[in-house]
């Protein structure tokens, strides 16, 4: 589908122009969310998506104490990290079920309302209408109705993630190029062809909803018609129509988040199937300056060196991996997959010995063997990418005992299990990121003693140039 469509010089070109960004909006949205006693309840789908947030609380359990926990923070939002990308359909659909039935019923325990954001890749990859369908559901069976909206905001400002003519693009070494063309298009399980989100809805629905029927929130919208237009066009949603929100600044998003505010006041209710940009525009929140020197700070106790895990496979991730190969200082150790498929446990146990021993001398790098091992059935990849991620868990847990500076860890799947298994995290708070929008740091609150305040660094896969990883390194080393 990429071949027809405008190339981004023209698109690009013909946007009217952004509003400033707009302090006193954000405010507003705040205030809105008080006064209608508004939580927000995200359910993350890999640990990546709180990368454009501060502030806030994440949890890795279906347990509404953690649930209460997290919305006591100043944000008012609770990330629930679901890991549902790294299921099947019907095991996501029903994960997402049990999250959003706790996060409504902890919002009515307390006289509230949440907003439910379905938060995803921003290239698209994910269980799209499994997981809507089970929010849709649930908005049905707790709230009295479905909803009348699901807006699909994919956008990842910072990221490079932008939709503009209702084409989604991404930004890569050769410039901004419709998302149906890169190679996140092309993944086994989530693949698609349409960078055009009409088409894509229509495409992923397998024919169930057409393109036509797709309503769109247009820049122009946004920009020039304002909020009573952007209102308008809320008002046409009915029975969980799909909404479009073009998007290439946080402004043009703030503005939608705002009308959707007003429009819950009246009456109207919205699902939400969002990249990260979103959940912060409907938050209220502004940016945060990157973390640095005593914010990334290691807790009493933890030696000078630091542990990088990586079990994401993506071309970026393997450049990355490479550049910091390169840089002095940094222990390689391969975790080798066709010996831990055939292996299991015992090849993770060894690993994790020669991980310890190395931690006492130098930065250490994680790394699974580059060569994909695939099967002739996407699902079944689903396997055994959870049976490498397991293993690097595993070792992580074990290499606690050397008493790392920091962890990073490098891919959605093997972020979450490195937290939920090794590092042992039931809530963290987000402190914020090393990059503008990019790269978040949790701080575990609820986690294994020894990981406890320790500095854990989520680095999705499919973000940064080739140096990013050694550029973060760098930056928790406090070379920069």
């Amino acid at each position: 589908m990429g071949d027809s469509l405008p190339a981004a010089a023209d698109v690009f070109a013909n946007l009217p122009p952004a509003h400033p960004d707009d302090d006193a909006l954000r405010k507003s949205i705040r205030s809105l969310r008080t006064e209608e006693r508004r939580f927000i309840g995200v359910l993350d789908d890999d640990p990546t998506g709180s990368q454009a947030v501060h502030d806030v609380q994440v949890v890795t359990v279906l347990e509404e104490s953690a649930y209460q926990a997290a919305l006591d923070g100043p944000a008012r939002t609770c990330f629930v990290l679901t890991n549902s990308r790294s299921l099947g359909r019907r095991a996501a659909a029903r994960l997402t079920t049990r999250a959003a039935r706790g996060l409504i019923s902890e919002a009515g325990r307390r006289g509230a309302r949440i907003d439910l954001i379905s938060r995803s890749d921003s290239t698209l990859r994910g269980h799209l209408f499994a997981e809507v369908a089970a929010l849709a559901a649930v908005h049905e069976e707790m709230l009295g109705g479905g909803p009348d909206g699901v807006l699909l905001a994919p956008a990842f400002i910072e990221a490079g993630r932008l939709t503009a003519g209702d084409i989604h693009w991404a930004r890569t070494p050769a410039g901004l190029v419709p998302v149906g063309d890169t190679e996140f298009a092309r993944d086994r399980v989530f693949g698609y062809a349409a960078s055009d989100l009409r088409d894509y809805i229509a495409e992923k629905s397998g024919g169930a909803i057409g393109a036509g029927g797709v309503l769109s929130i247009s820049l122009a919208d946004i920009r020039l018609g304002g909020a009573s237009r952007i209102r308008d066009l809320l008002a046409r949603a009915n029975d969980a129509s799909w909404l479009v929100v073009n998007a290439t600044e946080y402004s043009d998003l703030e503005a939608v988040a705002h009308a959707v505010l007003l429009a819950e006041r009246e009456g109207q209710s919205f699902l939400f199937r969002t990249g990260p940009s979103f959940v912060r525009a409907l938050a209220g929140l502004g940016p945060r300056p990157p973390l640095r020197g005593r914010e990334i700070s290691p807790p009493a106790g933890h030696r000078g060196h630091g542990l990088i895990v990586v079990g994401s496979h993506v071309a970026q991730t393997t450049r990355q991996v490479a550049a910091l190969r390169a840089r002095d200082g940094i222990a390689s150790i391969e975790l080798d997959v066709p010996s831990l498929l055939r292996g299991g446990s015992r090849v993770a146990t060894a690993t994790a010995r020669h991980v310890v021993a190395a931690l006492g001398r130098s930065d250490v790098l994680l790394c699974t063997s580059r060569t994909v091992v695939s099967d002739s059935r996407g699902q079944a990849d689903l396997a055994i990418a959870r049976t490498v991620s397991s293993a690097l868990a595993s070792v992580a847990r074990r290499a606690l005992a050397a008493r790392p500076a920091w962890i990073i860890a490098k891919g959605g799947i093997t972020s979450h299990d490195v937290a939920v298994r090794g590092l042992r995290i039931r809530r963290a708070e987000v402190a914020g990121q090393l990059f503008p929008g990019l790269i978040s740091v949790f701080r575990p609150a609820d986690a294994a003693p020894e990981a406890i305040g320790l500095p854990y660094v989520v680095f999705p896969g499919n973000v940064g140039d080739d140096q990013a990883l050694t550029r973060v390194v760098a930056i928790l080393n406090g070379a920069d």
